[in-house]
């Protein structure tokens, strides 16, 4: 039997450990650590990764969107569309900045936001629309653009799941007309600590993003608005350096796992994830499937020493936080079948090919409650 954690960061940290080390001493010898010049090197080596002319390091995935939706000026009284089946933060940030969350049920296939729903959700009060690359896959928002430009209406993505994923040769943070990244530590990019940025083709955004998240400021001591303190500081900059040129192969490792899983689990019981015709799309962040008799699945493979993970149990309309939207569950079916039945399977770089077969072959055992 193998033990299997759900995350192995370690794995890939050791095969960068002397990089790492040497971005710290840089960093401490130039006794420099907030907006120096390893933020404005990463800055420049990001929005070139995504095709961009811009990018704007933040303190986290968070404050990324909130900083876009502020820059924006949109607030009190404006609605932002949003998916249903998303992390918290999406809509957190939402309600930050005092508009309203309106949510749009999950496409059955790809478990992001059905884009065919977006439409009968816009009204006058409509600014903008978060579109959600959940999981690591990209979502194409052609279908929307001709809306996007009819209601005047932003594309937003939050791409805190999808570093590197494209769309037809575009990559996240190009796709709409700003993203917000996260580089949590878990991220198929990640930081040593909490981490972010927006990235965005209009350099003027950026420049109020950035005045934004520097207490309002474009010029220290001169507040032109009620911003916050949201940076991204130099040792995460410089570690973000050192990884984002392995990003490619570690998303390659993703996808060349979950395609042995999508080939080699055969379990009726358990729904595998759709994989996108342009494998491109999708970087596995998570793998997820999906079980009726979630907990009796998720024992099954812990007793055969397979962690997993489940993204995400509690509907946001559910949370205690959001108790203004209790009730409305039954208009997103396909939100609450994924949040009921889904299960993240341990897929990141470095699985060896004994713990990838040990998987699918545990999965396969599962018999199935009762």
């Amino acid at each position: 039997m193998h033990e299997i954690p759900y995350l192995n960061l370690g794995r890939i940290h050791e095969n960068i450990k002397e990089e790492l080390d040497q971005a710290y001493r840089e960093v401490l010898d130039r006794q420099w650590f907030i907006g120096g010049e390893a933020d404005h090197r990463f800055e420049q080596e990001f929005a070139a990764y995504c095709g961009a002319r811009a990018c704007v390091g933040t303190g986290n995935g968070l404050d990324a969107i909130r900083l876009i939706l502020l820059a924006y000026g949109i607030g009190e009284g404006d609605e932002v569309i949003v998916p249903a089946n998303t992390f918290i933060a999406t809509v957190l940030a939402i309600t930050y900045v005092g508009a309203k969350p309106v949510f749009v049920d999950a496409d059955v296939q790809t478990y992001t936001i059905d884009l065919a729903k977006v439409e009968e959700k816009i009204t006058a009060r409509t600014k903008a629309i978060i579109v959600v690359h959940l999981y690591g896959r990209a979502v194409d928002v052609t279908p929307i653009r001709d809306l996007a430009k009819q209601y005047d209406m932003k594309i937003i993505e939050d791409a805190a799941q999808a570093h590197g994923a494209a769309v037809s040769g575009v990559k996240a943070g190009k796709i709409g007309d700003a993203a917000a990244f996260s580089f949590y530590p878990g991220k198929n990019l990640g930081a040593l600590g909490d981490a972010g940025a927006v990235v965005t083709d209009d350099e003027e955004l950026a420049k109020k993003v950035r005045a934004y998240g520097n207490y309002g400021s474009y010029q220290k001591y001169c507040h032109v608005y009620k911003g916050c303190n949201s940076r991204l500081d130099e040792l995460q900059a410089a570690f973000l350096s050192v990884k984002l040129p392995h990003l490619d192969a570690w998303n390659e490792e993703r996808r060349k796992i979950a395609k042995i899983y999508s080939g080699q689990i055969t379990n009726e019981k358990v729904v595998l994830p759709q994989i996108p015709e342009n494998e491109k799309e999708h970087v596995f962040h998570i793998y997820p499937v999906l079980v009726k008799e979630r907990e009796a699945f998720v024992e099954h493979l812990k007793r055969r020493g397979i962690a997993t993970n489940i993204h995400y149990p509690t509907p946001i309309m559910e949370q205690q936080a959001y108790q203004e939207f209790r009730g409305q569950m039954q208009r997103y079916p396909v939100t609450k079948r994924i949040c009921t039945e889904e299960v993240s399977l341990p897929l990141y770089p470095g699985m060896t090919e004994d713990e990838i077969q040990w998987v699918c072959k545990c999965v396969n055992q599962y018999p199935g409650k009762g």
